[in-house]
């Protein structure tokens, strides 16, 4: 749903996952490997499953970092603030909802 919204608003999106697959025109990659300017990261992942992204996330500087609902994840966010990256704990969605994105 977030990245068909995404899409709708205008914004590019780049999908990251645990498993390849499609949304409409975006393919979802498993390549961490990409290196392009990214504004925010939009976290989907448990705090389990973020483990071997933390690293990649940061490397990428992105303005801010959305924490979705389920995704929440102190210790990353703190690196993130440390590095001066914005960290929300907010819902996509919502923010996309409420033109607060």
């Amino acid at each position: 749903m977030a990245i068909k919204k995404l899409r709708n608003q205008g914004h590019e999106v780049i999908a990251i996952g645990k498993q390849k697959g499609k949304v409409e025109d975006v393919e979802i990659t498993c390549n961490t490997q990409i290196s392009v300017n990214v504004d925010t990261v939009s976290i989907y992942l448990n705090i389990l499953n973020q483990k071997k992204y933390e690293e990649y996330i940061l490397s990428l500087h992105p303005r801010r970092i959305i924490f979705n609902p389920g995704a929440e994840n102190p210790e990353l966010a703190e690196r993130a603030k440390s590095n001066h990256i914005q960290v929300m704990d907010a819902c996509t969605l919502v923010l996309l909802s409420t033109g607060q994105y």
